[in-house]
């Protein structure tokens, strides 16, 4: 195994700063001798909420069954509408929960009681700076929903013993399926 001793770091450069995130490469020595050039994106973290609506609020289950909260948005960068569980950047000085229980309210309209730090991991490190978190929620009560000006939301719901078929259908993203994953391991779908 390499050692991060093994690696020099001869310079960084930020290529483009935009408001959403900066790209540049870092030039290292590799653990040869040799130089190369490594890219990156560096994104603020985000935070993934699956967000359990209970049977009772619900008025049009007819079978009594929990569901999920998912928001159906069009996105510009890949031309595709998903599918996909409320999501968001989080913002300078808050937890991932505090994060998801702020995206989750702004977005879908509803406020958890309760929230619960499934995990935290990096995205695509292989071109990304990128910390993202899976955040579970319960006990939704009303809220106020408020989007920002680039949110084009549609808020649905998915019964639970069909939310991570129906998050497979294409297209499928990333952010969805392994929330879904690491809910359904940790025991909560």
């Amino acid at each position: 195994m390499t050692d991060i001793d093994d690696w020099e770091l001869l310079e960084e450069v930020t290529e483009y700063d935009t408001p959403w995130y900066e790209g540049g490469y870092d030039r290292l020595r590799q653990p040869d001798g040799s130089e190369k050039q490594y890219y990156w994106a560096d994104l603020p973290p985000a935070v993934v909420v699956v967000a359990r609506v209970d049977a009772d609020v619900l008025e049009d289950d007819e079978n009594g069954q929990d569901h999920l909260l998912f928001v159906e948005q069009y996105r510009p960068t890949i031309r595709e509408t998903h599918l996909e569980l409320p999501a968001g950047i989080v913002e300078d000085g808050e937890s991932y929960t505090t994060a998801a229980a702020r995206e989750l309210e702004e977005e879908t309209g509803f406020r958890p009681s309760s929230t619960a730090l499934l995990q935290e991991y990096a995205v695509a490190t292989g071109v990304l700076r990128h910390d993202r978190a899976v955040v579970y929620a319960e006990g939704l009560e009303p809220g106020e929903r408020e989007l920002d000006n680039n949110e084009f939301l549609e808020v649905t719901t998915v019964p639970i013993t069909e939310a991570f078929e129906r998050a497979r259908e294409q297209p499928a993203n990333d952010s969805t399926l392994t929330a879904l994953l690491l809910a359904k391991e940790d025991g909560l779908l």
